[in-house]
């Protein structure tokens, strides 16, 4: 059933699809983050391991926000590891397990891409579809990686 919200059928699946994106990149950040978690090591292991663990927890929820905004606006939530990586905007590195810098400055780039990202579709939400709530969750949601990117630089200056 088509909600009944005040956007045409046309705006809410552009917007559902473009939420589909944000979501795979949200995902691969994640198990980007997790790995990293899982294989840090160093002298600085215990603090990066609770960082990461940090910021995936961070991204955990984010995740479920945007779930559920495609469900709000009557849409199905893609759900698998293959439909993310067919969407994502990020790149992953299999069987690369890198130094704690790399591990930083990766991470830091791929934020920065959302980042970028993010503010492209909070202006197609906003503006061609005119869906102020999702272009409002996405603004949160740069909000984040905004500040996750300046704890990162911090680590790397």
């Amino acid at each position: 059933m088509i909600p009944k919200i005040g956007l045409s059928e046309e705006h809410l699946e552009k917007t559902i699809a473009l939420l589909s994106v944000v979501l795979s990149d949200e995902m691969t950040l994640y198990i980007k983050t997790r790995k990293f978690h899982w294989n840090v090591a160093g002298a600085s292991f215990l603090e990066l391991h609770k960082l990461f663990e940090s910021q995936y927890t961070e991204l955990e929820a984010l995740i479920d926000t945007v779930a559920e905004r495609i469900g709000k606006l009557g849409g199905k939530t893609i759900g698998t590891m293959n439909e993310f990586s067919l969407l994502t905007r990020i790149v992953e590195h299999p069987d690369k397990y890198p130094v704690q810098s790399v591990m930083l400055t990766e991470l830091l780039n791929d934020h920065k891409t959302l980042i970028y990202e993010l503010r492209k579709d909070i202006d197609i939400c906003a503006l061609e579809c005119h869906d102020a709530g999702t272009a409002d969750l996405l603004t949160s949601i740069l909000q984040q990686h905004e500040t996750t990117a300046w704890i990162l630089r911090r680590y790397l200056s």
